[in-house]
C-alpha cells in the first residue's frame, strides 16, 4: 500500500503528459486500441533503473516536459528524448536513476533530440487499472489519471517500491536507442492491399523521401513530400466508395500504413482506431514502432521494404537489446 504522502503535484503539465504503461492488448474486438508507451523500450529501461517491473506505469511527456513537486522521497529515472531533467534547477543525467527528496521540484530543459521522454518513479504511478492497464486512452476518456493528460494542480500518487533501484547507474549509449535526426529508415512489409497500387507506385513509395507532418500524435504519424500513389483501375465493390483508396471496412493492425487518397501515408500507432475504410499499403514492423514515437515534425524519413524473415530477425535484435539491458542491470 502506498504511503499517503507518496505523491507529486503537477505545477505545470507540459504539452501532453500522460500516464502510460505497456498497454492493454486484447481489446481490439471492442474497438479499444492497445495504448501504452509510444517508445516501449525507453519506458522499460526507466522502470528497470528504479527497480520497477517492466510494465509499471510511468509518465510520457511530449516535446515539453512537466514541472512536478514531490511530497515524498523517492527515486526516479528519465529516458527517451533528450530533454534534460533538473532538480530544483540543477541538471540531472538522463538514462540514470537518481534520488528526489520531499519538497524538491522536477523540471526540464529544452528538447534537444527525440520527441517523448519517460519518467519512471520507484513504485510506479498509482492510478486504477482499466482492462488490465493504467495507460491513458485520452480519445476514449479512460485509464491513466481521470482518462486525460495531466493538468496543473493534479495530485498524483505513486506506489511503494517493490525492487531495488540502481541509484547512480547509467545505461550505456550502446544499449540505448538513439533516434537519428536525419536519414531515419522505417522498415515495412507490403500489405494485403499492395496490389491496389501500380507497379510504378510500388517502387516510388520506397524510393521517395518523406517528412513527418505536424499531424503526428499517439493515434498516427502522417508523412508528406513523396509522390502520390497511382491506383490500379477497378470497379468499386459495394460499400467501398468511389475514392480508389477506399475499401470495404477492414481491421487495422498496429503499425498499418494507410494512404487516404493515395497522397500522405499515415502510420497508425498506439491509440489508433481498430478498423475502417482506407486501404493499407503495408505495415511498419514492430521493431521500428518505438522509433516513430521519437520522430519530430519535419524530420526526414524513408520507408524500406522488408520480408517476414527480415522482420523476425529485427525482432530478435530488439529482444537482444533488452537482454543486454537486463544483463547490465542484473535483472
Amino acid at each position: 500500500m502506498a504511503d499517503a504522502a507518496a505523491m507529486f503535484e503537477v505545477v505545470k503539465p507540459g504539452l501532453a503528459t500522460t500516464v502510460q504503461d505497456l498497454g492493454r492488448p486484447g481489446y481490439y474486438h471492442l474497438g479499444l486500441p492497445i495504448s501504452g508507451a509510444m517508445d516501449r523500450f525507453a519506458l522499460i529501461a526507466a522502470n528497470r533503473l528504479v527497480g520497477n517491473p517492466d510494465g509499471a506505469a510511468g509518465l510520457e511527456a511530449v516535446f515539453l516536459g512537466p514541472v512536478l513537486k514531490f511530497a515524498a522521497d523517492t527515486v526516479i529515472a528519465i529516458t527517451g528524448a533528450t530533454m534534460p531533467p533538473k532538480l530544483d534547477g540543477v541538471e540531472q543525467p538522463l538514462w540514470t536513476a537518481f534520488a528526489v527528496s520531499a519538497g524538491q521540484e522536477l523540471s526540464f530543459g529544452y528538447l534537444k533530440a527525440g520527441a517523448r521522454a519517460y519518467i519512471a518513479i520507484a513504485g510506479g504511478i498509482d492510478v486504477p487499472e482499466v482492462h488490465g492497464s493504467r495507460s491513458t486512452y485520452a480519445l476514449g476518456g479512460l485509464g491513466g489519471f481521470e482518462g486525460r493528460a495531466l493538468k496543473a494542480g493534479d495530485q498524483v500518487k505513486f506506489g511503494a517500491p517493490t525492487g531495488s533501484p540502481g541509484l547512480g547507474v547509467t545505461i550505456p549509449e550502446d544499449i540505448r536507442r538513439n533516434v537519428p535526426q536525419s536519414g531515419t529508415v522505417l522498415r515495412a512489409m507490403p500489405g494485403l492491399y499492395w496490389h491496389r497500387i501500380t507497379e510504378e507506385s510500388q517502387g516510388t513509395f520506397f524510393e521517395d523521401s518523406w517528412k513527418v507532418a505536424p499531424e503526428a500524435d499517439r493515434i498516427g504519424y502522417r508523412f508528406k513530400g513523396g509522390r502520390a500513389l497511382d491506383f490500379v483501375p477497378r470497379e468499386p465493390p459495394f460499400g467501398a466508395g468511389s475514392d480508389p483508396s477506399n475499401i470495404v471496412d477492414s481491421c487495422y493492425p498496429y503499425g498499418s500504413i494507410q494512404v487516404p487518397g493515395g497522397t500522405e501515408p499515415i502510420v497508425l500507432h498506439r491509440d489508433a482506431v481498430s478498423g475502417g475504410g482506407y486501404f493499407m499499403v503495408g505495415t511498419v514492423i514492430s521493431a521500428d514502432m518505438d522509433l516513430i514515437g521519437q520522430l519530430q515534425p519535419h524530420q526526414p524519413v524513408r520507408f524500406e521494404s522488408i520480408d517476414m524473415e527480415g522482420a523476425l530477425a529485427a525482432r530478435r535484435e530488439e529482444k537482444a537489446r533488452l537482454n543486454r539491458l537486463g544483463e547490465f542491470l542484473g535483472r
